[in-house]
């Protein structure tokens, strides 16, 4: 069952791909576009880093090699949990009986409904942003470095995910997108830029015990810059995966709650 989902969500995807393909001039134009825009990002950083040498001891290098790595882990999640961050649209139109009634499971069926192509022009961005940071920064890299960049590319896109699957779930008792959940998911990638401390400790509180960034950002972002010999620290953020159980329960108490939205 498992191989058979997994053939019709790259089915799906595959679909969506072709479609999108077919007015390729509109993909390029769309792909482009996402890469310049998410440019003020890191001119904000650039302008800052004009000014001052370090922030609270991280220096240019560091805070890019940071945010290039957020960056990846939300475009990632953006990719491919396209589906939840517009799932107030298939609530509102009834699509969501539709699926409802299909033989397969609905999280699926959201996850194939849309795959967001054009992120690839920021993860372009992120890639060009985090090879300059490695070249211009002092991190010695070894197999265990570049494993933590692998889990925390995994973790990430699994934190971002459940956030979206949140959003998504609060639609079927609103019928519309909360526009408050913003601050957890793209604020997340804004604030995400920069390593968690910078912003303070009931921050890093914060994004330690109610929403784990931390897990996927800044602990092992202190093994990576060498700030921390423990190679727990490595395996951290695959503990924020964990994080996906309790949006998924709040997923199942949303579709059991459900009342059809008409069309």
């Amino acid at each position: 069952m498992k191989c058979s989902n997994l053939r019709l969500y790259i089915h799906y995807v595959s679909v969506i791909v072709r479609s999108t393909m077919q007015y390729k001039t509109s993909m390029l134009l769309m792909i482009m576009g996402q890469l310049l825009v998410s440019f003020s990002a890191f001119f904000g950083i650039y302008f800052m880093f004009q000014r001052f040498d370090s922030v609270k001891g991280y220096t240019y290098s560091e805070v890019l090699l940071c945010f290039a790595i957020v960056l990846l882990q939300f475009s990632l999640a953006e990719m491919f949990g396209r589906g939840f961050d517009l799932f107030d649209g298939i609530v509102r139109r009834g699509e969501f009986d539709r699926i409802l009634v299909r033989p397969r499971n609905e999280i699926l069926q959201v996850l194939g409904s849309r795959f967001e192509i054009t992120r690839v022009g920021r993860m372009i961005q992120a890639l060009m942003i985090f090879v300059y940071g490695i070249l211009t920064s002092q991190v010695e890299w070894t197999f265990a470095r570049i494993l933590a960049v692998v889990f925390m590319l995994l973790g990430g896109c699994a934190l971002f995910s459940g956030l979206f699957m949140i959003y998504a779930t609060l639609c079927f008792f609103t019928l519309e997108g909360l526009e408050f959940m913003n601050v957890l998911t793209d604020g997340g990638r804004e604030y995400g830029k920069y390593p968690i401390d910078v912003y303070g400790k009931r921050m890093l509180q914060f994004a330690t015990v109610i929403i784990p960034y931390t897990l996927v950002q800044y602990y092992p972002l202190q093994y990576l810059l060498g700030r921390t010999e423990s190679v727990f620290y490595i395996f951290l953020p695959l503990v924020a995966i964990l994080f996906l159980i309790p949006c998924w329960l709040f997923w199942r108490f949303g579709v059991r709650r459900y009342k059809s939205s008409g069309s």
